[in-house]
């Protein structure tokens, strides 16, 4: 009976490999992300739709180590985009702090509907892509 080498390396393909059990396996590792990025709500959604609807891709950014940075890139320019739109929205329906002393309760009401609208506006056109 021969005896397994510990480790073998393979010139074809570049890859180590080490005896487990009766199997080589190959020694990967994921990259390690270079700096941790804060990833907020939107970073958030669009992470579990990319788990969900293409997780090839999720796994291309998670081990090249560039989804922390992506996701936090996307969270910013979604954040950026929604609060450009609810301004342009706010001008567009003449929701201002005139409306808001005048009756804080339609202005409220109106502010939540814009915001609603545009979170929909960011989702569809950011997040579920």
């Amino acid at each position: 009976m021969t005896t397994l080498k510990n480790t073998l390396h393979d010139s074809n393909n570049g890859l180590d490999y080490t005896l487990v059990n009766d199997h080589y396996l190959p020694n990967l590792t994921a990259a390690a992300p270079a700096e941790q990025h804060p990833t907020g709500r939107w970073g958030r959604l669009h992470k579990m739709y990319l788990k969900e609807h293409h997780p090839i891709r999720y796994n291309q950014l998670l081990l090249s180590g560039e989804l922390g940075s992506y996701l936090a890139k996307l969270d910013k320019q979604a954040e950026e985009q929604l609060a450009l739109i609810i301004r342009q929205m706010q001008e567009a329906e003449g929701v201002d702090e005139a409306l808001k002393a005048a009756d804080q309760l339609e202005w409220v009401r109106r502010m939540n509907s814009i915001r609603n609208r545009a979170e929909k506006i960011i989702q569809k056109e950011l997040i579920f892509i």
